[in-house]
């Protein structure tokens, strides 16, 4: 195998998160008396963590105290709500399970909260499928910071040549070339080819499979 790991972005990677994540946000908008968003329009609103959809989502100019308590309001009703839609992207659970078959390291490495990016890993792909889950916390700085990335290094024990690193953002190619890593983009995620291209992708998956052939080396 050409790699002998894969670190996974989560939302818009291996999870469709987007409906479950707007629903949230607009709900909360509602509440407060905000304008809402399409749905589509949160595919650039997230990426940078949950904090930064916040900011995101509400007016230009929305004092302090207000986004705070939006925040709160945000994390409280998407925890309850965070796995109303959510599914894995057809073709990524047998990706996993044939990667896993072949004896390559899986891990999943997120902005999303900790707390919330772990139970949903573990409820749409189990216990065993993934090696190590990080999602964001007070250890280590938010992506495109490559931290978390060269933590997840060590813990494998594998070089940064034989790793690869597939996102669906910006925020991941950039995470990937700031840890040394060769950046896979997918194609269904919450953001466009030309984006990740433009940003340093080295690979371009249109299917999951195109990612079993680029750890196989076949490409």
């Amino acid at each position: 195998m050409k790699y002998q790991a894969v670190i996974f972005d989560l939302d818009g990677t291996i999870l469709n998160t987007l409906d479950d994540l707007a629903d949230s946000a607009n709900h909360v908008l509602t509440a407060r008396g905000f304008p809402t968003h399409p749905t589509e329009r949160y595919k650039t609103f997230v990426g940078n963590g949950i904090p930064k959809l916040i900011e995101r989502m509400l007016p230009s100019g929305t004092p302090e105290q207000i986004f705070a308590d939006t925040l709160a309001d945000f994390q409280a009703y998407y925890a309850l709500h965070k796995n109303d839609k959510t599914a894995p992207y057809p073709g990524i659970p047998s990706l996993l399970g044939e990667l896993k078959a072949r004896g390559v390291k899986l891990c999943v490495l997120s902005n999303k909260q900790h707390e919330m990016s772990f139970p949903l890993v573990r409820f749409h792909f189990g216990a065993d499928t993934f090696d190590l889950i990080l999602g964001q916390s007070d250890r280590f700085p938010a992506k495109p910071d490559p931290a978390s990335c060269r933590f997840i290094m060590e813990q494998l024990g594998i070089p940064a040549p034989r790793i690869l690193y597939v996102g669906d953002s910006n925020v991941d190619m950039q995470t990937a070339r700031n840890a040394g890593l060769t950046a896979c983009g997918v194609s269904w995620g919450f953001r466009t080819v030309e984006e990740l291209t433009r940003e340093g992708a080295d690979l371009i998956a249109a299917h999951p499979s195109d990612i079993l052939s680029f750890v196989a080396g076949e490409v």
